[in-house]
């Protein structure tokens, strides 16, 4: 597996960000991330730390739920663009999965997929070539083209998610929350397919994940989100053997495992935040 810490180009750089909502709620406080080329980098956390709001961030969506970027800059191949119109990051190579699977439910999976590739202009058999690409990553999407997406599973639903950002040929994409209300042996084979893409079409991916334990066995690093605040981050196979992490969030110490009351307790005297 490729060690990210010896990845030398970095392609987004996050540094320091605040962000408010409704120009109230501080919601993320000095954030700081780096996504390397070729890299799949995990940011993880529980319900309301901030991990969609940072992917928002990035992909300039935070303007229709009435939040900003207050402080702090966002960097793609050191251009600055915390400025640009979510298309224009598209067209750099940037695309985010949002949480929840969101396909057009009336539209069939393959015409899903297809709007993917809606701004692109390198003709109709590139287009093709790539459907057949998504097919071959997604063979069960294959089985499925002809069928309504709303009224396919939760795991084709994000299968299309995702293909559908694959069609726009992706540098990099967010992958937000990929595991939710899925059925474990569906979450590994959704990263399994993210790892494929990752090592066979050189795909980058920020993914925001509660699934700790799924998410730092295919990533590469990891950073861990606590009320908006980076408290954490290292290579995934360290942080797979913290103390703190297998404790807290893995529910695994070196007495056996915790319950959950005992875990909740734990959290309000874990080191990294004294």
């Amino acid at each position: 597996m490729l060690d990210a810490g010896n990845t030398e180009e970095t392609l987004l750089e996050v540094t320091n960000i605040e962000v408010i909502y409704n120009h109230v709620i501080l919601v993320l406080k000095g954030v700081s991330l780096t996504v390397p080329k070729g890299g799949i980098t995990a940011l993880l956390g529980g319900n309301g730390a901030g991990k969609t709001t940072t992917l928002k961030a990035i992909s300039n969506l935070l303007h229709s739920e009435r939040g900003e970027v207050t402080k702090g800059s966002i960097a793609y191949r050191g251009e600055r663009v915390q400025d640009l119109d979510p298309a224009a990051l598209v067209k750099k190579g940037v695309i985010q999965v949002m949480e929840g699977r969101h396909c057009f439910a009336h539209l069939t999976v393959e015409e899903n997929l297809l709007t993917g590739a809606y701004t692109r202009r390198d003709g109709k058999g590139a287009i093709d070539a790539d459907l057949e690409m998504v097919y071959n990553y997604f063979p069960r999407l294959k089985e499925r083209r002809k069928s309504q997406a709303g009224f396919t599973s939760g795991g084709e639903q994000q299968m299309t998610a995702v293909g559908r950002a694959l069609m726009s040929r992706p540098e990099t994409i967010l992958l937000d929350e990929p595991s939710m209300g899925l059925a474990p042996q569906l979450v590994e084979e959704i990263f399994s397919i993210v790892k494929s893409l990752n090592e066979n079409e050189g795909v980058s991916f920020l993914i925001a994940e509660q699934n700790t334990n799924v998410a730092l066995r295919f990533a590469h690093h990891g950073y861990i989100l606590e009320n908006g605040r980076v408290v954490m981050d290292g290579p995934a196979a360290e942080l797979r053997e913290n103390p703190d992490v297998k404790e807290f969030y893995l529910g695994v110490s070196d007495e056996g495992k915790k319950s959950f009351r005992d875990v909740r307790s734990y959290r309000r005297r874990k080191r990294w935040l004294s």
